[in-house]
């Protein structure tokens, strides 16, 4: 049995092109908000790392996948998307990315705690890519290269483990804006491998109900840049890493002075002078 013609670039580089710039968009905000959560101790740490999972996992992993599957067609097919399943897979995406965070957010730094966070991370996110796949609707059923498969999970791990080590290394904007670039490369790579290990073949496909791209895929992939943008709203509106070690700082020496004075107002006062003859 032949398999169907596919085409991954319908649009030319449009596609491949736009998917690449969110994804790094997605993964140089989540890294700015790392920066953040690593200068705090307390509850605002968590609440940057869950931001950085949304920019990541959404914006970064998810909204890049389904830019770049817009460009895919089939000719004389329309391809439609089931709903919860694709919701589903943009959930999981923020999901496996933030247990990643939370792991090396709050660990020591060290190489194990970063390697089974990349790797939580990376086969998360290619389930994520799989999910959606397996999210589209249409007449011809579909399998997968497990060599390519295996490829792309590899190349999913590497992708994961690279970005949490950036997020606990990288200072400054323009060292930040490399591995994004990085990072960008990687999750698209990834994307088009495990594109590669798709086969279609003529056959029918379970009839679930569905929406086409343009009607659901696209808005939602607005509504997520509308969220991006809060997000990058709120890190400008943020005080830096520097800035927040240097009020930590103030607030300490406030602690200690004030500590100072309270002891010695508790201490005992003896007065001076001549004792009596």
């Amino acid at each position: 049995m032949g398999t169907v013609t596919v085409h991954n670039f319908s649009y030319g580089p449009l596609n491949p092109a736009l998917a690449y710039a969110v994804s790094c968009l997605g993964a140089f905000l989540g890294l700015r908000c790392v920066t953040r959560a690593r200068a705090y101790a307390d509850g605002r740490r968590a609440s940057w790392l869950a931001l950085a999972a949304v920019s990541v996992g959404a914006t970064g992993i998810w909204a890049m996948h389904f830019i770049a599957m817009l460009g895919f067609t089939i000719p004389g097919q329309q391809i439609m998307y089931n709903v919860p399943e694709t919701i589903a897979s943009m959930l999981l995406a923020i999901l496996v990315v933030g247990i990643g965070m939370f792991i090396v957010g709050y660990g020591d730094g060290g190489w194990v705690r970063l390697v089974t966070a990349g790797s939580v991370v990376g086969v998360g996110v290619a389930g994520m890519h799989y999910m959606g796949m397996a999210a589209m609707v249409m007449p011809d059923s579909t399998r997968y290269d497990p060599v390519l498969v295996a490829l792309s999970i590899l190349i999913a791990i590497v992708a994961g483990t690279a970005a949490l080590w950036a997020g606990l290394r990288v200072r400054g904007v323009g060292a930040t804006i490399g591995a994004s670039l990085i990072m960008g490369i990687a999750v698209e790579g990834m994307h088009y491998t495990g594109m590669a290990a798709m086969r279609v073949y003529p056959g029918s496909m379970s009839g679930t109900a569905g929406s086409t791209a343009l009607s659901f895929v696209l808005p939602l992939v607005v509504a997520l840049t509308v969220v991006t943008f809060g997000i990058a709203m709120a890190i400008s509106v943020a005080l830096t890493e520097e800035e927040i070690a240097a009020d930590a700082m103030l607030a300490r020496r406030g602690a200690e002075i004030d500590a100072r004075w309270s002891a010695a107002a508790r201490a005992p006062r003896h007065r001076s002078g001549r004792g009596r003859r």
